[in-house]
């Protein structure tokens, strides 16, 4: 079936209701130039700056056996089986040998100072765990680097099922909560050998089914914790911590590429229908988008003081974090672009930071995680 005529089909069957303003065309690939976002709020207070207290929750070498090398981390949103709300969710990606690429353990910690890990689930599926996301439902959808596969893990850290086809070395994952009442939710991930963004889509009139919306991200073929690629993937939509739906209806996917040093944004995210509707070009500064009147790509930074970005979270009024995994140093910049801070939180020389999420509700109670993998711990920035 043509690309266009399936996207037609997808939209008549319900998926229409994520962006309802906006109409599928089927256009010619263009090249788009890089353009500065305009649909995220332009708030300039710099987040980053009050966060001056750094709180070392705990260790998060797994205690049954002893994984290390902690990855993705994010917040868990509700009591739901042993999962508890504002609890913290960290991927293992190394063993307890080191070796990168070989951990196989997902640990929940509790948000205060002295939190002992505990194991939340262990499973060969999860080799190289490097990809944390939790679902509105508060289902975890984890991503194996060296397993290449991405789980479904329920809230008792139970293995649901495992979603192998497109997925070749997931590098982290994101997801995306439902736009309106019934509409699908979405999980994204990146790919670190094809330097493509897969989306699975689930819930409302989701298709359960993973394809590979975007490509040509820049990759570098590298093995273990050198790998780098689209990997640091957050999306906004104006919903804070615990919402069901989003507020705003923005739907921008941001993603860091630390291959080429750049933050790029797709807009409307969640109208990627059928495989390949936006090409990444070399630099990941210019993109060719199947249906540009729908969803493309926008970049929003790119270069210094990026160093190769793995990890990226957005803070509740909407600003970005971007971790930088090159000098161990966290960036805050706007949707547009604009750096409004930097932080050292690790004065090695050794790439450390891998995994950031922040939690709140406005300026005043934003907090800010982090993980470190020279130190195995899990950090809490506090104003």
């Amino acid at each position: 079936m043509p690309l266009s005529n399936a996207r037609a089909a997808l939209l008549a069957a319900g998926l229409i209701l994520t962006v309802p303003a906006c109409s599928a065309t089927n256009a010619v690939p263009s090249s788009v130039p890089a353009a500065n976002s305009d649909a995220s709020p332009a708030d300039t207070t710099s987040i980053l700056k009050l966060l001056t207290k750094d709180v070392t929750i705990g260790s998060t070498v797994d205690p049954s056996n002893g994984d290390t090398g902690p990855r993705a981390v994010t917040v868990v949103l509700y009591n739901y089986g042993k999962l508890k709300k504002n609890n913290l969710l960290v991927c293992n990606f190394e063993n307890s040998s080191g070796t990168a690429g070989s951990g196989t353990t997902i640990e929940q910690l509790s948000p205060t100072a002295g939190s002992k890990p505990a194991t939340f689930i262990q499973s060969a599926k999860n080799e190289g765990c490097d990809g944390s996301a939790v679902s509105g439902g508060d289902q975890m959808y984890a991503t194996g680097f060296t397993s290449k596969v991405m789980n479904w893990i329920d809230e008792n850290g139970k293995l649901k099922k495992t979603y192998a086809k497109t997925i070749t070395q997931p590098l982290g994952d994101a997801d995306a909560p439902p736009l309106y009442l019934y509409s699908p939710e979405f999980v994204y991930l990146g790919n670190a050998d094809t330097g493509a963004l897969d989306s699975y889509s689930f819930g409302g009139y989701g298709t359960n089914t993973v394809t590979e919306v975007v490509n040509g991200f820049d990759v570098n073929k590298g093995s273990g914790w050198s790998a780098l690629g689209p990997s640091g993937i957050a999306y906004w939509c104006g919903a804070l911590p615990g919402s069901a739906t989003c507020s705003n209806k923005a739907d921008e996917l941001f993603v860091a590429d630390g291959a080429c040093n750049a933050v790029v944004e797709i807009t409307h995210a969640s109208s990627l229908l059928v495989p390949d509707e936006i090409t990444v070009e070399p630099g990941c500064k210019t993109f060719k988008c199947l249906y540009p009147s729908t969803t493309c790509a926008k970049l929003v930074k790119a270069g210094s003081p990026l160093d190769k970005p793995v990890a990226m979270a957005i803070l509740p009024n909407g600003n970005l974090i971007v971790a930088n995994t090159g000098n161990n140093t966290l960036v805050e910049l706007t949707p547009k672009g604009q750096v409004l801070d930097t932080k050292v939180v690790d004065k090695s020389k050794t790439p450390g930071i891998f995994g950031v999420a922040a939690n709140g509700k406005n300026d005043g109670d934003t907090v800010l995680f982090y993980t470190d993998t020279n130190t195995n711990t899990l950090h809490e920035l506090e104003q």
